[in-house]
C-alpha cells in the first residue's frame, strides 16, 4: 500500500435501471453506501467516479460503466489517469460461493469464473484487494435456475438486510 497514492474502490456491477440492485451489482451497492448519499458522481474514463478523503487518504470510489464484462478497461483507464498503483486498488464484487451477506478479503488469487474479475486481472494483473460479498448460489435455495439468471435476480427483503450489514462491516484499508 502506498498512502501517498490515491486509492482507486471499485464497485463491479452493470450499469442501468434494469441492473439497479441485483446480485451482480451488490459492488455497486457497496460503493454507493460507503461513499453515502451526498457523494458526487461524474462520468470519466468509462466510469461514474466520486472523490473524497477518508481518515485523511485520498479515495476515488469508481463504477465501471463498461459492463461487468470489461470492467477492466475502466480500471487501467482510472489507474493510468490518477498514477494508481495496483497495491491501491480495492475491487467489491459479488461471490456465488460465499453465503448471502458473508465477506471475504484476500489479495490476488483466480477469478473463480467472475467475468469482472477475469476482466480486470486481464487489464492491470491480479495483486490488488478483492473484498468478495456473498450473493449465495441457487443451489443453497433448491432452485433449478441458471447461475447466469441468479446473478441478474434481485435479492428478497431477508437477503438485502443480510447485505446491508456485509456492507457496513467493510473495512476498505
Amino acid at each position: 500500500m502506498q498512502e501517498n497514492k490515491p486509492f482507486l474502490i471499485v464497485g463491479l456491477g452493470n450499469p442501468g435501471a434494469e441492473y439497479t440492485n441485483t446480485r451482480h451489482n451488490v459492488g455497486f451497492m457497496a460503493v454507493d453506501a460507503i461513499a453515502g448519499d451526498g457523494a458526487i458522481w461524474k462520468k470519466e474514463k468509462n466510469a461514474m467516479t466520486y472523490a473524497t478523503n477518508i481518515n485523511g487518504q485520498r479515495v476515488i470510489f469508481v463504477k465501471p460503466q463498461t459492463y461487468m464484462n470489461n470492467s477492466g478497461v475502466a480500471v487501467l483507464a482510472l489507474m493510468t489517469f490518477y498514477k494508481i498503483p495496483l497495491e491501491n486498488v480495492v475491487v467489491i464484487h459479488d461471490d456465488m460461493d460465499l453465503a448471502v451477506g458473508i465477506i471475504k478479503e484476500k489479495i490476488g488469487g483466480g477469478s473463480a469464473g467472475h467475468n469482472g474479475i477475469k476482466s480486470i486481472d486481464a487489464n492491470v494483473g491480479r495483486d490488488y484487494k478483492r473484498i468478495r460479498i456473498g450473493i449465495g448460489h441457487p443451489r443453497d435455495f433448491d432452485l433449478p435456475m441458471d447461475p447466469a439468471d441468479w446473478v441478474l435476480g434481485r435479492f428478497d427483503v431477508g437477503q438485502i438486510s443480510k447485505i446491508k450489514m456485509a456492507i457496513d462491516a467493510i473495512n476498505l484499508f
